[in-house]
């Protein structure tokens, strides 16, 4: 007879532990060969273009002449990183231009593809869904180019919305080119182009959530706003926090091949980010150890960025982007 003291006992505690054999590692390359095979070019790959190019962080110690070469340019020690952070006026208001414009694609641009899926998911149509995500979709696969071209013919002195402003009588709006509308221009420019792709993952995750959630809490008297704060975002959350923290990590890249393709029009004293840094003074004035003093501050940080907002997120009891 079990005594009162055992009757909570599961199953698995009374019945003798197995123990888990470990599979030798030679057993699990023999059983995995093929898809390792299958792995190796993508592996390969980022060897290539990843990992090995890290080597090259070493100029950022030296006076890198490209004709000399890194074994014999000589090396400088911390000197660049001190050109860098010694008052140079040009670096700071690049970080100070790369820091604002992230901050404004965060807290503008990041929310709208969540909203954007909380509105899709609302459609009771599969064909109106289908045709609306197609059209939002679209701007995704155009390069930069294509989408700066498209905007300066819209919204340019000699665009569309001028030309139509000038026949009924009233004055243009001077966008493109205009230092003061920079910020609002490159932050819609953005959001045109990768709010519907950004909006995937999360369908994917609302595609997840147990519609039972939703009947009990309308049984209980939840109405549409109340189920979409109790269970939609919850539902949620794990898939926003993992994206917040993976572009808290890219924080100090703010595009580009946008910035730069506009960067005449506007000036670089409010254009200039540490991505244009980098080119303007490596590439175009040939100060290759600063720049790429510069890469590695910004890489550094980037990586400190991430392992905090991760360690966070542990706090909060979130998975993040991997378990310590």
């Amino acid at each position: 007879m079990v005594t009162m003291q055992h009757e909570h006992l599961t199953a698995r505690e009374i019945a003798p532990a197995v123990p888990t054999r470990r599979v030798a590692f030679r057993t699990r390359f023999r059983r995995d060969r093929m898809l390792l095979l299958l792995a190796l070019p993508g592996i390969v790959l980022v060897l290539l273009f990843h990992y090995l190019p890290l080597l090259g962080n070493v100029i950022a110690f030296q006076d890198y002449q490209p004709y000399i070469g890194i074994w014999d340019s000589p090396f400088v020690g911390l000197n660049n990183f001190q050109l860098i952070f010694d008052g140079n006026r040009a670096f700071l208001g690049a970080l100070g231009n790369t820091l604002v414009i992230s901050f404004i694609q965060i807290v503008v641009v990041f929310p709208l593809p969540i909203a954007l899926a909380l509105m899709l998911n609302s459609l009771l149509s599969d064909t109106v869904k289908k045709v609306v995500q197609t059209v939002l979709y679209l701007p995704h696969f155009m390069s930069w180019v294509i989408v700066v071209a498209i905007f300066q013919n819209v919204l340019g002195n000699g665009g569309l919305f001028n030309t139509w402003l000038h026949s009924i009588g009233s004055e243009g709006f001077n966008i493109i080119g205009n230092p003061d509308a920079f910020l609002m221009l490159i932050t819609s420019q953005a959001a045109w182009k990768d709010v519907g792709w950004a909006s995937i993952l999360f369908l994917a995750a609302l595609s997840r959530i147990d519609p039972n959630l939703y009947e009990a809490a309308d049984m209980d008297g939840a109405n549409r706003w109340q189920q979409t704060w109790h269970v939609t975002l919850p539902g949620i959350r794990s898939i926003i926090v993992l994206l917040l923290i993976l572009r808290l990590g890219d924080v100090l890249t703010v595009g580009f091949e946008q910035i730069i393709l506009q960067q005449q029009s506007v000036g670089r004293e409010v254009s200039e980010v540490l991505d244009t840094y980098v080119y303007n003074n490596g590439i175009i004035n040939g100060e290759w150890g600063t720049a790429a003093a510069v890469g590695l501050v910004k890489g550094l940080v980037s990586v400190a960025l991430v392992l905090g907002a991760n360690k966070v997120a542990h706090i909060f009891g979130e998975r993040g982007i991997y378990q310590s």
